[in-house]
């Protein structure tokens, strides 16, 4: 296995900063937005666009939710694996809301749709967009798109894009690992 670190701790931060300005300058105050990171490896990124958003902004008030899609997955069916589920926080209601879904990578769109049809049974939002922080282009099976993207890459199937969060691993950091076959 061969690896290439594509976002080291620097690039990291002024990426995450980017991405809370392009959603402050288009949400404004965020009086009628809320964040939703997906459970399990969205909430790290979502947390901390949440909590640098409302640094920003001065406020408390910027709403903020997490989403369990693991029921939602079209192949949750598919293993022997026991599916666990994590805790969903979404206290609040989505209709009518903006709402902006917040992943680490996007691939194949599947985990998207999945949250979609989650997120419906908390209420019919205005709009939903993405967030996303790896944007894997050209290996969706489904027709969806970020709205911001922090990088993206462009990976063969055999490749895998791990993101890690000083939070979990002590370090920021996105590197490509190859299977050589």
């Amino acid at each position: 296995m061969n690896g290439k670190i594509i976002l080291e701790k620097k690039q990291f931060s002024i990426t995450l900063d980017r991405l809370c300005f392009e959603l402050i300058e288009k949400h404004g105050d965020f009086s009628n937005t809320a964040i939703i990171g997906l459970q399990p490896r969205g909430i790290y990124l979502s947390r901390r666009i949440h909590a640098r958003v409302a640094e920003i902004l001065h406020s408390k008030k910027v709403l903020y939710g997490e989403l369990d899609i693991a029921f939602y997955r079209d192949d949750f069916r598919r293993g022997n694996e026991q599916i666990v589920p994590n805790v969903m926080n979404i206290n609040f209601a989505v209709q009518d809301k903006n709402i902006v879904i917040v992943d680490d990578v996007l691939y194949t769109g599947r985990t998207i749709r999945s949250a979609l049809d989650a997120l419906t049974d908390f209420g019919r939002p205005n709009k939903v967009e993405l967030l996303v922080l790896v944007d894997r282009r050209y290996s969706r099976h489904l027709p969806i798109q970020p709205d911001y993207t922090g990088i993206e890459v462009d990976t063969r199937s055999n490749d895998k894009v791990k993101v890690e969060w000083k939070e979990t691993t002590k370090q920021d950091l996105v590197h490509i690992i190859t299977n050589n076959v």
